[in-house]
């Protein structure tokens, strides 16, 4: 049995085409994300990846939707998103397949 700390990853990433990883894939990424009220990303797309999202505490709004514990947001390719935490939240984040470079900004975000 191997054991490994979360806080070791970059930034909650654990599973994917990366290092640090616990187990090395390109079928997808998996990531556990905290973050504060008020923490925000930029809008933003994959071209490529599926991006789900699992709020497993706290409340958030992603493109002017909020969402709360329990909801699985999924995400599709050239869909855009953004984020917000409204309050401290956790969420599991699953992206397939594990691409490098496949997050787009969008300008003026």
């Amino acid at each position: 049995m191997q054991v490994t700390k979360l806080d070791d990853m970059f930034k909650g990433w654990f599973v994917g085409n990366f290092e640090p990883t616990v187990y090395n894939t390109g079928q997808c990424e998996v990531a556990v994300k905290y973050y504060q009220a008020g923490d925000k990303e930029s809008a933003h797309y994959h071209k490529v990846a599926t991006e789900i999202t699992v709020i497993v505490s706290g409340k958030v709004c992603m493109g002017g939707t909020v969402y709360s514990a329990g909801d699985i947001v999924t995400i599709a390719p050239g869909e855009t998103t953004d984020f917000a935490a409204l309050e401290d939240t956790v969420t599991t984040v699953v992206k397939l397949p594990c691409v490098a470079n496949d997050k787009y900004i969008v300008d003026g975000n």
